[in-house]
């Protein structure tokens, strides 16, 4: 593997010289490392800059502000951003790069960029309304008043450094770095970054394919694999799991949402906004239309899951080709009758007094915030209830506590006795799991001189290390956060 790790010489910066013999291409992993949430990779050239994502670490909330306010590099000096996806802890820390000075371009898919008009003035909104909260409390004890990380307004103003391109188009993002997109089958518009650096002595690529999606999920087309890859980047999220088959996932859907409607329920479902919200209506709504589960309401409820379906319908020709025939016969999944789509404050507040069983999709999907908390706190303590979990919860958070099913959680600071019933399902994951990552890096081994994990729990990073040294003879790193390595072309 030809690459060296070597400290930077002084924070924030990226030193070109080392050991007699000048460097060509610096990769830097400045978050996203070693952990989930936060992915930020900065590709470094004797001529340009390049990053790799820019997300939200999310955490508690001094830690949140802490890591989230300081980069580990010049936001001034860098030329361009490539985003590979709409969810927030890959886009959502743009608006803070921009505040702190950059003034480059950045490059998304057409589709991460409409999904990224909703999403990021919501994460302002977010945490706008989270500094009122805390600043309320702080007056209270005579503590001075703290800043958000930024508004609403400086994720609007963020939009205008956008620029889209098509998947499979070549496009030159600095004076020796090209881009090309291509399909990751993660969410609608999520993208396998892939560079060109030219150098001295040829051209080295770099396959960004953080985060990876799963082959023959509905909805989406199949993860590409770009050829002849010299550097891999790959997610871990799930790389010590294996994901049931989504056929009996249906069926474990089915049962849950059948017996809470025979006990006379609620079906809570925590959905993040983007993909896992429109996933759920789609299955959901075959298995009604197959008569598997009694036609019931549901409610989707929130504002960004409202807006953020809206660019899923008007960006259906990204759909899988069998997805794409339904919308051209007329059949939108997201637009049956018993589908009710919230927006307004007082109607969520109005279901809590619904006596019938319905169905509440809500955001956040890791129970962090959002309207999913007012449902929570108002469903959680009765046993007829059910909470049905679809996607990955991080340690430390509430959604974590549910699925580990502790008998008291804390919801808005006060205890809950968890009564309802708790039914986990990791089967709509929109991650490849273990043996999808490996068959992943075998497909793209040919040129390969290096593979990098990272966006994982550190156990999950270690077993597919083991698993690609034991299976295809390849030595992964597993960076460090704001460790760098350099690439020799």
């Amino acid at each position: 593997m030809s690459l060296q790790p070597v400290a930077c010489k002084k924070q924030g910066e990226l030193e070109y010289s080392v050991r007699g013999w000048t460097m060509t291409v610096a990769l830097k992993f400045c978050g996203g490392a070693q952990t989930v949430t936060g992915s930020m990779h900065l590709v470094a050239t004797n001529l340009s800059r390049a990053l790799l994502d820019c997300g939200l670490f999310q955490g508690r909330r001094d830690e949140f502000y802490t890591v989230n306010s300081h980069f580990s590099f010049d936001p001034q000096n860098i030329d361009a951003c490539v985003l590979s996806h709409a969810h927030i802890d890959h886009c959502g820390n743009v608006p803070t790069l921009i505040k702190q000075g950059f003034r480059g371009t950045i490059f998304s898919t057409p589709t991460t960029r409409d999904l990224c008009k909703f999403m990021l003035p919501d994460s302002g909104y977010i945490q706008e309304e989270d500094i009122k909260y805390v600043n309320k409390i702080n007056k209270r004890r005579g503590l001075p008043p703290r800043q958000p990380l930024y508004v609403r307004e400086d994720a609007e103003n963020a939009l205008q450094y956008f620029r889209a391109l098509d998947y499979h188009k070549r496009y030159p993002i600095t004076k020796d770095i090209t881009l090309t997109f291509f399909e990751a089958g993660h969410i609608l518009g999520s993208s396998i970054p892939v560079l060109d650096v030219r150098t001295s002595k040829g051209v080295i690529r770099i396959a960004y394919a953080v985060d990876l999606g799963r082959i023959n999920m509905p909805l989406l087309s199949n993860p590409e694999i770009p050829k002849d890859i010299n550097y891999l980047i790959i997610e871990s999220t799930y790389g010590n799991r294996k994901h049931d088959a989504l056929k009996d996932a249906e069926v474990q859907l089915a049962d849950a949402i059948t017996r809470t409607i025979n006990r006379g329920g609620k079906i809570i479902i925590p959905c993040f906004a983007l993909e896992r919200t429109q996933l759920i209506l789609y299955v959901i709504g075959e298995l009604m239309k197959r008569k598997k589960i009694k036609k019931v309401p549901i409610y989707v409820d929130g504002p960004l899951a409202v807006n953020l379906t809206s660019v899923f319908r008007r960006n259906w020709s990204y759909f899988d080709e069998l997805t794409q025939k339904a919308f051209m016969n007329q059949d939108d999944f997201m637009a049956y009758d018993n589908i009710i789509y919230v927006k307004n404050v007082n109607e969520s507040k109005r279901l809590n007094d619904v006596a019938k069983p319905i169905i509440i999709i809500s955001a956040s999907g890791m129970c962090e915030n959002g309207r999913i908390l007012h449902h929570l706190k108002n469903n959680i303590e009765n046993d007829k209830n059910t909470i049905l979990t679809v996607g990955y919860m991080a340690e430390n958070t509430l959604g974590r506590h549910i699925v580990d099913k502790e008998r008291t959680v804390r919801i808005f600071g006060r205890p809950y006795d968890l009564r309802a019933e708790v039914v986990v399902m990791n089967s709509f994951s929109s991650h490849a799991d273990k043996e999808g990552l490996v068959r992943y890096v075998k497909c793209c081994r040919e040129q390969l001189r290096g593979v990098f994990i990272v966006h994982g729990e550190i156990a999950q990073m270690e077993v597919l290390r083991d698993n690609l040294r034991r299976k295809l003879n390849i030595k992964p790193r597993m960076p460090a956060k704001d460790e760098t390595f350099y690439l020799r072309g």
